[in-house]
């Protein structure tokens, strides 16, 4: 089944921390809103969401902004994409993909990115990267200061 996709403005955060709590489980839903709206959003953080009727919120959401560089263009920057367990195989991530996919065209993009974990707890969002043809381009490197 599809569902729309809205926008998800400063005035209804709160609808995507259920799913945003999936990837980072260590804010509360507070910090996570004032993180988001405080410190993401001035920088060009977006949000978009599934919310299915008859629910009060975000079922699956997609966290993005548009970045330039001179390795990358511009580019559709996919931040975080989280599904509720509840909600997982029914297709919202998918959704959300091609979505993504359509929203960086509309906005001139060179191309889509995104950073994903390693690890097993993260092989069905690789399964869904692959199966929307994304490659495995570079390795991410990071250095923990705190």
């Amino acid at each position: 089944m599809k569902y729309a996709i809205d926008v998800i403005s400063a005035q209804d955060t709160a609808l995507a921390v259920p799913a945003l709590q999936v990837l980072w489980p260590r804010y509360s839903a507070e910090e996570m809103r004032a993180t988001i709206d405080e410190a993401l959003r001035p920088n060009g953080y977006n949000l978009v969401g599934i919310i299915p009727p008859g629910t009060d919120h975000a079922a699956c959401v997609l966290g993005y902004r548009t970045q330039h560089s001179l390795w990358l263009g511009k580019s559709f920057y996919i931040v975080d994409i989280a599904t509720l367990a509840e909600w997982r195989n029914h297709g919202l991530a998918d959704q959300m993909v091609n979505w993504s996919e359509a929203e960086a065209r509309r906005l001139n993009c060179d191309a889509i990115h995104l950073d994903s974990g390693v690890g097993i707890d993260r092989s069905a969002a690789h399964r869904l990267y692959m199966r929307h043809h994304y490659r495995i381009s570079c390795h991410h490197f990071s250095k923990q200061l705190r």
